[in-house]
């Protein structure tokens, strides 16, 4: 009975937006993790879920950070368990804690985990794809240790540490020419990462690649996605112009990106040159909302 009842909530909430979530979603969750009789396909499903903002808090840290130390665990649900901490941790690192009720985890939290993951990491006898997964979470709130380790990800030859390093290559600094080595990989996964690398450090080297995928079209979706979000970071006052285009597209993830894409790099129309060709920036500014309420309703 106890099982049925768990899943049917694991259920309700995967299929809810989490703003939605009753007050009481962390304890299931809690209670969840902490249950080893569980099917492991919920345990995986409650530690994804563990990590959303609406949730996390210093006690289900501790539970994630358990099971990922814990070699008795499977590998898949440590690794989950990794990758769950890893917004709150980019949080924390970005914002801070000089405001307690505007961080999900505490500062003791935060150095405690980070130190944790890095132990761990370091220690070369657990599974590689535990291993892995601690640097995909630990990257988010960067720490000293993160450049020797992301390079010798990188440098080892192995494609999925290789994987791994370019993803990481996003928020840890210094890493531009393997970026944009990366963009030219065989492998389509790290081809994808590097595209998310080079928009977060904003590579400008890398546009020519970036925009191209969006000029010259690709059947490859995440690929597209991930380059109409890349080129509004990279060069703001030209990504306007290139994704024009997609803002009509038929598919409505892809023109919902431009959309937004379009939003983040503009800023005030008027600032930009690559406008004045239209007769009214606010009509401009309306189509948008109108091409917005097109794909929202």
């Amino acid at each position: 009975m106890a099982r049925k009842w768990y899943t049917m909530d694991l259920e309700q909430l995967s299929d809810t937006p989490p703003w939605e979530w009753p007050e009481d979603a962390d304890v299931f969750l809690l209670e969840a993790l902490r249950d080893q009789g569980l099917d492991a396909s919920d345990r995986l499903v409650a530690a994804e879920l563990a990590g959303d903002y609406t949730v996390v808090n210093d006690e289900i840290f501790d539970v994630l950070l358990s099971i990922v130390s814990d070699s008795d665990e499977t590998d898949e649900i440590r690794g989950k368990a990794a990758i769950a901490m890893g917004p709150a941790l980019e949080h924390a690192y970005i914002d801070g804690f000089d405001d307690p009720d505007d961080c999900p985890i505490s500062e003791t939290t935060f150095l405690k985990t980070q130190a944790s993951l890095h132990a761990l990491f370091e220690d070369e006898s657990i599974p590689k794809e535990v291993r892995r997964r601690i640097l995909e979470a630990s990257v988010r709130g960067v720490q000293d240790w993160h450049q020797d380790a992301v390079r010798a990800a990188y440098s080892s030859g192995d494609q999925d540490w290789m994987l791994t390093a370019v993803f990481s290559m996003e928020w840890v600094q210094g890493f531009d020419d393997q970026i944009l080595e990366a963009l030219e990989s065989n492998n389509e996964d790290i081809r994808y990462q590097a595209v998310c690398a080079a928009g977060g450090r904003e590579v400008d080297a890398a546009w020519p690649y970036v925009a191209g995928i969006i000029t010259m079209g690709t059947n490859d979706k995440p690929l597209l996605l991930a380059a109409i979000e890349a080129v509004a970071c990279i060069r703001p006052k030209e990504a306007g112009m290139i994704l024009m285009e997609l803002l009509d597209d038929d598919d409505e993830d892809i023109a919902f990106a431009a959309h937004e894409a379009i939003a983040l790099a503009s800023g005030p129309l008027d600032e930009f040159d690559e406008f004045d060709d239209f007769d009214d920036l606010d009509d401009f500014d309306d189509d948008l909302e109108e091409d917005d309420d097109e794909i929202t309703h």
